[in-house]
């Protein structure tokens, strides 16, 4: 292993330590009450080199939700390309974001929170072109299986990208509605049936000529 290659190594190995130490600080103590020092001592770093690898506290945050948008592209990716009748692609596209959820909630509300939040505008050019060009993606493969299905009759006769916002915004907002249910009241964990209700409707809204089951 050659000196640069083993530095480039290093740096991303202590790159990884800073955000996990983040994901730790910011699951304790929430973002807005996160600090950098906070995240210095978790890492057993000095703060000083934390601004080596991160300009900011809300790059480091950003910097976070990378891995679940990139898995959240292939994912989807998958499901578009595959073979199989429209419908069947939607049960598919449903069942990848429980798999999304799955990978990291955390991280993923931590998405969420970022995406309607000012904090994009702290970012450095690079960091929000990589958040904008992986979530411009996911959005294009998952309006590109309503624009089939549309095509092929199966899907109601609405533009695909404006699905594919309804369904993601489906998505994130019983995810951080129920978030903030368990805020109020540990006890009130009802994520994955309101989920499961929340696509069987749009999922009837959005096929054509679904007949409704007899009382």
């Amino acid at each position: 292993m050659g000196i640069q290659e083993r530095k480039e190594r290093e740096k991303e190995r202590r790159r990884q330590q800073i955000m996990v130490a983040a994901k730790r600080v910011f699951s304790d103590r929430g973002f807005n009450r996160a600090t950098m020092e906070d995240i210095a001592k978790e890492a057993e770093l000095s703060p000083g080199t934390l601004y080596l690898y991160f300009k900011n506290k809300e790059e480091l945050y950003a910097s976070l939700s990378l891995r679940i948008l990139q898995y959240l592209h292939i994912r989807v990716g998958h499901v578009r390309d595959e073979e199989g009748p429209p419908e069947k692609k939607l049960e598919t596209l449903i069942e990848a974001m429980y798999d999304v959820y799955a990978f990291d909630p955390l991280i993923l509300i931590n998405m969420f929170h970022l995406q309607s939040s000012e904090t994009l505008k702290n970012l450095s050019p690079e960091l929000l072109e990589q958040i904008e060009d992986l979530s411009r993606k996911s959005i294009g493969a998952i309006s590109s299986i309503f624009k089939e299905g549309i095509e092929k009759g199966v899907f109601i006769d609405r533009h695909p990208v404006a699905l594919a916002d309804i369904f993601w915004a489906l998505f994130s907002g019983v995810v951080l509605w129920n978030t903030s249910k368990r805020i109020i009241d540990i006890r009130k964990d009802y994520l994955m049936q309101t989920l499961q209700a929340a696509f069987e409707v749009f999922g009837r809204g959005v096929t054509r000529n679904v007949a409704l089951p007899a009382e």
